[in-house]
């Protein structure tokens, strides 16, 4: 027998069959409509029973994908992550490979695919409104491809549709890594100085200060925030980060369900195809209590007060979503502004150019050189899963700290013969006469000579002229 399944917005046919072992196992087929699962249902049973049903199985990548996408993707991926694979399996995988045979893919075929890629023209990959910044493909993106590939190929493999997975032993293009520039702490307080918005004013401070993520401190609710005098008094004033704001493709919203939504905001305009929503963090380690800096609690004070000032000018008209970064009329403020303003603080003030999120890198980097490396702690405010990810990301080295390392070297291992020298000889004696015989040169020398360490080091130094 078998029996329909709805999955999101498809029908699953599911039965039982045995393989060529005799083992029983399971297959699942895909439907647009309940009308084409009913009748596929129909043949299965009627095959069955007549003992002639043949066990269909994907045929060409572009099968594989579907498959992949509906009984894993679906119930594995988080809003953005299903977005972005979309993205990559309809502008770069299935209108070149998606005609492939599966009995047909290599390792060799997938290399040359690859090295293809290089001269294919970039499109939107990431997300509503993203743009590409390289006209052709980077190996950067020919590695996320791999990545979404090789998982897909290794899903088949455990079903059994493909013998091996050709992206396992696979070669792409080379992609060099390049460190995010961040600013130390002169060049980031010289541009809270000069800054004059006090809402990025606010962000440049709770970026730096609780090493947030963009994202989390835009989702920021006041109910969140503990700015009681009592516990600024004491020290214990914090921010608790248990959610997101991020803007998500309503296609992907109706595929994946909103089980990972907490609220999602009134659209502003009709035949929107995207929606802004607070969701939760994609790990768990991302829910975290992040202790505040006297000074930044009592800023949010103020951000607190200037908000109850737009409350009572906007009356009814004020859309009350509890967040600490609204417009002036209550609405959510998405990084675009943010990061509008950011950019133009820079260029208005010369200063040297950097991402928003490098403020995050940069918050880390002095944690880390305040507490002594103490990674767990840092840990603790940044998010991260992994301590390894903490030391892997962030391995920026101060330029103070650098140079202090050429000077401990200059002194312990190259000044430090002569300066021992120049003490020993301060340290020896010498005739007081005031018109020492010529052979007191002499005497004074054998006199140094007679000094072991003096000795070897007179050697060394007469090897180096």
């Amino acid at each position: 027998m078998a029996s329909i399944s709805k999955r999101k917005n498809k029908w699953v046919v599911i039965y039982y069959y045995e393989d060529g072992n005799g083992e029983k196992k399971q297959k699942w087929e895909t439907f647009d409509t309940n009308a084409e699962a009913k009748k596929r249902k129909a043949e299965v049973e009627y095959e069955q029973d007549k003992g002639t049903f043949i066990v269909p199985s994907a045929k060409t990548v572009a099968d594989l994908v579907d498959d992949y996408v509906t009984l894993y993707g679906t119930k594995v991926w988080a809003l953005s992550t299903y977005n972005h694979s979309m993205s990559l399996f309809n502008n770069y995988i299935l209108p070149i490979i998606g005609d492939v045979k599966l009995e047909d893919l290599s390792t060799r075929m997938m290399e040359k695919y690859y090295q293809g890629l290089l001269k294919v023209k970039s499109k939107r990959i990431t997300g509503p409104g993203a743009r590409p910044k390289h006209e052709y493909l980077q190996p950067s993106n020919i590695k996320k491809i791999h990545k979404l590939l090789n998982s897909c190929f290794n899903q088949g493999l455990k079903w059994e549709v493909i013998p091996k997975n050709p992206c396992t032993y696979a070669v792409i293009p080379r992609c060099e890594s390049n460190e995010r520039k961040i600013w130390d702490v002169d060049t980031l307080f010289k541009a809270i100085e000069l800054c004059d918005d006090e809402v990025l004013k606010l962000a440049l401070n709770l970026a730096f200060s609780c090493c947030l993520r963009m994202g989390e401190m835009l989702a920021l609710t006041w109910d969140c925030v503990d700015i009681s005098k009592e516990s600024i008094r004491n020290g214990t004033a914090y921010i608790y980060v248990k959610k997101e704001l991020q803007r998500v493709d309503l296609e992907a919203l109706k595929t994946i369900g909103d089980k990972d939504v907490i609220f999602q905001f009134p659209a502003t305009m009709t035949r929107n195809t995207t929606t802004l929503v607070l969701k939760t963090p994609k790990t768990k380690s991302s829910v975290r209590k992040i202790f505040l800096p006297k000074t930044v609690a009592e800023m949010l004070i103020d951000r607190k007060e200037r908000i109850e000032e737009y409350r009572e000018l906007f009356g009814s008209e004020f859309s009350d979503y509890n967040l600490v970064f609204c417009h002036t009329d209550g609405k959510p403020m998405e990084n675009s502004v943010i990061t509008r303003m950011f950019k133009k603080l820079i260029a208005d003030n010369n200063l040297p150019p950097v991402v928003f999120h490098s403020l995050r890198h940069t918050s880390v980097t002095y944690k880390l050189k305040l507490n002594g490396g103490d990674i767990k702690s840092v840990q603790g405010d940044s998010g991260h899963a992994q301590m390894k990810m903490v030391t892997d990301v962030y391995s920026h080295i101060i330029d103070e700290d650098r140079q202090k390392n050429a000077q401990l070297f200059e002194k312990k291992f190259y000044a430090s013969k002569e300066s021992r020298l120049e003490e020993i000889l301060e340290a020896t004696p010498v005739p007081t006469n005031t018109t020492p015989p010529k052979e007191d040169t002499l005497t004074t020398l054998l006199k140094i000579m007679q000094n072991p360490e003096a000795a070897e080091l007179l050697k060394t130094l007469a090897k180096s002229l």
